[in-house]
């Protein structure tokens, strides 16, 4: 069996941050990923032995064992250090393919794959454990991570996504009222378990963009309202549009100062897992002040000033 230089294969310094190795990593597997290789045998192997190098140097347990004995690989072997034992280092390995798509974007995430003999050796096939024992355990499969981007609208109204994997599409549903940051987790879709293990899950991180002009506090909105010099000074009516493109009719009253707030009550986001439940809209004035006036408008400005005094 062939001792493997991780740190070589990611083309790093044994001293590498976690930053360090995450970069190394990610710009080697866009390289050798097989979606840009098909058919090519060695990027495909170059590809599942980059994995295995971040999955152990990624990993800071498996990372020190690894600096401790992988050189003396052999040694370590019959020793007789461990016989019978299993140490659990937790998580584990491999990133290999599903796509997640929607919206013209599409993502590639991490999934189950092979090994080599040598982190066989040490972490007991699926990267779970550390077994020097004579049966393998049941391990559940790893869990896939992704991360879905959606719009305030969407998660205003709620919207799905449709994911490919392991050649199989999944539609996954977003509630109207996800928030940003939100991890949905769908079980069992995940990588197979190991020795009748079961299946890992799916967690899917919400990341919400926004160019609506509204800002989002919790299930509350706010948005900024222009008002006229005169409509502020008479008082009137106006018509504002709310997030889900429907107007609403908001009576400003006389003398009205800059940054008033009006609060417009079950007009913000839905409470999530809350069906017919809303936050509410806060619309803040602004103000806006007449430029380029007429010789005859400032004329009338300095009168009205005049009669202020």
């Amino acid at each position: 069996m062939k001792y493997i230089d991780y740190y070589k294969v990611l083309g790093i310094d044994k001293n590498a941050d976690e930053k360090q190795i995450k970069k190394a990593y990610r710009k080697l597997a866009v390289k050798y990923h097989p979606d840009k290789n098909k058919g090519n045998k060695q990027a495909e192997e170059k590809f599942k032995e980059i994995n295995e190098a971040y999955t152990v140097l990624s990993d800071p347990e498996k990372r020190k064992k690894y600096d401790q004995y992988g050189h003396d690989w052999e040694k370590f072997q019959h020793s007789g250090q461990g016989a019978g034992a299993n140490y659990d280092f937790g998580g584990a390995g491999g990133y290999g393919g599903f796509k997640f798509g929607g919206g013209g974007t599409q993502f590639e995430f991490g999934g189950d794959s092979d090994f080599s003999d040598f982190f066989n050796m040490f972490f007991g096939g699926s990267g779970r454990g550390f077994t020097t024992g004579r049966s393998a355990r049941a391990t559940k499969g790893q869990d896939y991570s992704a991360i879905a981007e959606i719009t305030l609208e969407e998660a205003y109204h709620g919207t799905s996504r449709l994911i490919e994997l392991g050649g199989k599409k999944i539609r996954v549903k977003f509630k109207p009222g996800v928030k940003n940051g939100q991890k949905l987790k769908i079980k069992g879709k995940g990588a197979p378990g190991r020795n009748g293990g079961s299946p890992g899950d799916l967690y899917i991180e919400v990341r919400i963009s926004n160019n609506t002009g509204f800002e989002r506090n919790g299930t509350d909105l706010r948005k900024k309202l222009d008002v006229d010099l005169y409509t502020a000074v008479l008082g009137g009516e106006m018509e504002v549009e709310t997030l889900d493109h429907k107007k609403v009719k908001i009576k400003i009253p006389a003398g009205t100062q800059n940054g008033k707030v009006f609060r417009i009550k079950g007009k913000g986001m839905p409470k999530y897992n809350m069906s017919g439940s809303y936050g509410d809209l806060y619309l803040v004035t602004n103000i806006l002040i007449p430029k380029n006036l007429t010789a005859e408008e400032k004329s009338l400005f300095e009168k009205l000033r005049d009669l202020r005094k």
